[in-house]
Formats: structure tokens, sequence, C-alpha cells
């Protein structure tokens, strides 16, 4: 249990902000705006019909939204 308790210390520390007075932590903020900029990415893939290009849409839209939420997390919060 204390073993358990020292793994858990890095979790304390989570940012939050703070929406119409309601507290939230911040990778909620970064998952949105990252699922938003993955759509924007989409809608400019298929303007310039490069859609097709990408490769397997299933895997590619997943990874790309994933790492526009981890580089607004690195590049804001950390």
């Amino acid at each position: 249990m204390l073993s358990a308790c020292a793994f858990c210390t890095g979790c304390s520390r989570a940012p939050s902000i703070s929406v119409i007075g309601s507290f939230f932590p911040v990778w909620m903020l970064c998952l949105l705006i990252g699922t938003v900029l993955t759509f924007v990415a989409r809608a400019v893939l298929v303007r310039f019909r490069l859609e097709t290009e990408v490769g397997p849409l299933a895997l590619f839209y997943p990874c790309l939204g994933t790492l526009c939420a981890c580089l607004l997390w690195l590049i804001f919060f950390q």
C-alpha cells in the first residue's frame, strides 16, 4: 500500500482550469482542442483531395488527434 502511494505522488499536481466556475483537468481541454484540430486537418485534406494519400484513415485520424493533444499539453502546460 505504501509503495502504491509513492507512485501516485506524480498525480497530485495535475493542472486544472476554471470553466464557468468548475475546475476541469487540463488534459480534457487538450483532448478537446486536439479533436477540433483533427477535424480541421481532415477538412483541409478533403479540400485539397489528399485524404486518399494518408493511408488507413481509421489509424491516421486517431493518431493525429493524439499527436495534437500531446503537443498542446507539452507546449502550454509542461
